[in-house]
């Protein structure tokens, strides 16, 4: 498998996902990303279906996704936007580094489609800060400021 060029073929599915990011089922939380600006911002794409393994505690007869897994949503979808920037990108991996204001407006159920947009606000060697927002629906889901770090494998 060669490396993934996102800016080639435009629209990236979970295979070309996991050429990026280091994360694996269960915990790869990105099913496609459907436009990339490099290092500017990125549109990611999760379905979310009721064999999620999370929805067997959370919560029985009522599921809900967790708030912090729709976050970590939106942080790998912005990891594929500076990621795809870096010069060997198999060879780096981004860290989750914080957030702030994170607001949580709707809950996701089983059959949601989360549209996470990702837009970078600064990024200053290896350190950036991303502004993300979900939506479901054209609805706001949860908003806030991400900021991560770029390092070696």
């Amino acid at each position: 498998m060669g490396e993934p060029d996102v800016q080639k073929r435009g629209i990236l599915d979970t295979v070309a996902i996991q050429g990026l990011l280091p994360h694996r089922y269960p915990f790869l939380l990105v099913d496609r990303i459907i436009e990339l600006e490099p290092m500017k911002r990125v549109i990611g794409i999760k379905n979310v279906t009721i064999n999620e393994p999370f929805f067997v505690g959370h919560f029985p007869g009522h599921p809900v996704m967790p708030g912090v897994l729709i976050v970590e949503a939106m942080a790998q979808t912005g990891g594929m936007m500076v990621l795809d920037s870096q010069e060997k990108p198999q060879a780096k991996v981004v860290y989750f580094t914080g957030m702030n204001n994170v607001k949580f407006r709707k809950p996701v159920v089983p059959g949601d489609q989360l549209r996470f947009e990702v837009e970078l606000v600064k990024f200053r060697h290896s350190i950036c800060k991303m502004q993300g927002k979900a939506y479901v629906d054209n609805n706001l889901v949860c908003e806030g400021d991400l900021s991560a770090t770029i390092v070696d494998k």
